[in-house]
């Protein structure tokens, strides 16, 4: 993650809190204890927040000056988005081939789930997604029925997330469920910030099958939350750049790995 990354992330967990420690930020951010004290550094210095001791406190009535501006403690879509955009498109695309017309998917909130709009145009899927951008795109450009969760949209990630357990996809049946994770590793798929950590467990319980989607630098240890251990994973989809012992370590415990050439496929659209 790069700096003006850990700044977005970092400043997110200060509209839900009013200090941020140092160990929050590393768990959120994957960074190193030595990164985030610069950061921490850089951000006072800006005047976004105030460096106190073991932390980085929000500034005096800044809640309350943002009103009913919240975020999750998770990259912003606009930053993610622009990350890996090869390797995310050709997941995508990838993951849509593995659909069939006439079922019933979910498609959960991330910037490599939202390239399956652009192949999911000329599909006739049923789609239940908490993330707003790509419902947008398929309401519009496709011939896909849309449903959407209720709840509180969390503007810069592009997500639709509730806090109650019954919420109306408590009636919702679908075959597969797609979604990405700040983190793959051997506890299994892995989130940073609770609310998202507990939301994608509530779809998980509406799919038979879930597809991760997951680019080469899913592969790095960040995140505390464990979302769902590998057996629950039927799929992953990932490029030709995720470590090979990463992949024996996921088919080891039974999941079945697809691996695109997002450059191949880079140039075949070129």
């Amino acid at each position: 993650m790069h700096e003006r990354e850990r700044w977005q992330v970092i400043k997110a967990l200060l509209r839900e809190r009013p200090l941020v420690r140092i160990a929050d930020a590393c768990r959120a951010t994957g960074a190193s204890e030595a990164s985030v004290r610069r950061d921490f550094a850089s951000l006072a210095e800006q005047g976004v927040a105030i460096r106190v001791h073991g932390g980085l406190e929000a500034l005096p009535n800044t809640a309350s000056a943002q009103g009913d501006v919240v975020s999750l403690a998770t990259r912003a879509f606009d930053v993610s988005q622009t990350l890996n955009i090869d390797a995310k498109r050709a997941i995508a695309k990838a993951a849509v081939a593995l659909c069939a017309d006439g079922e019933t998917i979910i498609i959960n909130g991330g910037t490599t789930t939202y390239q399956m709009a652009e192949f999911l145009r000329e599909r006739r899927l049923k789609v239940l997604t908490n993330s707003y951008p790509l419902a947008e795109v398929l309401i519009h450009k496709s011939k896909c029925r849309v449903a959407l969760p209720g709840g509180e949209v969390y503007r810069e990630q592009g997500m639709i997330v509730s806090p109650f357990e019954e919420d109306a996809i408590q009636h919702y049946s679908a075959t597969r469920m797609f979604m990405s994770a700040i983190s793959i590793g051997p506890l299994g798929v892995i989130e940073g910030d609770p609310l998202l950590a507990r939301a994608e467990s509530k779809l998980l319980k509406r799919a038979d099958k879930l597809i991760v989607l997951a680019d080469a630098s899913k592969f790095v240890s960040r995140g505390s939350l464990v979302v769902c251990p590998l057996s629950r994973i039927h799929t992953l989809v990932t490029d030709s750049d995720a470590p090979a012992a990463a992949l024996d370590m996921l088919r080891d415990n039974g999941v079945q790995v697809v691996v695109v050439d997002a450059a191949a496929e880079a140039n075949a659209a070129a």
